[in-house]
Order: C-alpha cells, then structure tokens, then sequence
C-alpha cells in the first residue's frame, strides 16, 4: 500500500479499520497485510493480521485487523486501543470466550493463547515497541497495562471471509 493510501486509510477516523478490513478480507489476504505506517511514527512495513472471535454480549462473529510481531514460534498482538482508558472489545471478547482464529496473509489459523507475565511480557514489550513506536506512546496515554496475547497457531483453517461476519 503507498504512504499516500495509508494517510488517506487512517485519516477518516474509524473507517479506516472498517476499509482495511475489507480490503484483507476481499483479496484472501493478499492486500493489506502490510501497511506503511510511517507518517504516523510508524514503521514503513508493518505487517498486520486479521483475528476472528465471538461477541461475549452479541454472539456475533467480529474480525478486527491487528499490528502483531512473531517472537518464540508465537504471534504477538497488543490490546493497545490506541492508549485508550479501557480494553478493546476484542481483547474483553477474547478473554470471556478464550476462542480465537487468526489470518496472516493468505494463510489462516485457530490457535491457543495466552498472556506473558514479568520478565517475558517486558522483553516481549520492548520487541513490540522497537517494531511498532506508537505502542510506546499508548502506554504512556493510559494507567492500564497494556495487555501482550500470544498465540500458537493450532489448526491451519480456511482464509476469512466477509460471509465470516454475521
């Protein structure tokens, strides 16, 4: 995607997460896995997956895009909500449910997950903030710890679909 793609993506507030989802759902994950997130303090490449989980109050099947990083054979991912006082819904949905699905690309998984403590979660921390800055910023935004989710890819499944949604 080009830097002038991004700016356009993310400056019309939350469409652009409704339009990047879109566009990594429509191309099998062939489009949006790597976005230049430069001008924003960002990372020129950053790559970003899609997780599919259950609405804890809907029963809904939501998939929301995601920045993550892959560290120890896990993917990481960061509940940061852009600093925001109180967790995204993703992160309560996954927390209440304990299923999670996960695309990278073309290539999708259901997994197991699990949050590290200590010493793992502020080395995993470090590594987070080093590929993506913001993370560092968001922290610093809010009193809540920002929660790291680990997961293990389990089961290879089929790529999401917008049909996925319901």
């Amino acid at each position: 995607m080009s830097d002038e793609t991004s700016k356009t993506m993310f400056s019309g507030g939350m469409d652009w997460l409704e339009d990047h989802r879109r566009r990594y759902l429509s191309s099998g994950g062939s489009d949006g896995h790597i976005i230049d997130l430069s001008f924003s303090g960002g990372r020129a490449f950053s790559p970003h997956l899609l997780i599919r989980y259950i609405g804890r109050k809907t029963g809904r099947t939501f998939i929301t895009p995601l920045f993550y990083g892959v560290i120890g054979g896990e993917v990481v991912i960061a509940a940061s909500k852009a600093g925001a006082d109180h967790h995204p819904s993703w992160y309560l949905n996954l927390i209440a449910d304990d299923a999670i699905c996960f695309q990278i690309a073309t290539q999708a998984f259901c997994a197991t997950w699990r949050e590290p403590e200590d010493e793992e979660r502020e080395r995993i921390w470090n590594f987070m903030t080093f590929n993506n800055p913001p993370f560092a910023q968001y922290q610093a935004t809010t009193q809540r710890l920002i929660p790291l989710v680990l997961m293990r890819a389990v089961e290879p499944i089929a790529p999401f679909t917008e049909a996925d949604l319901n």
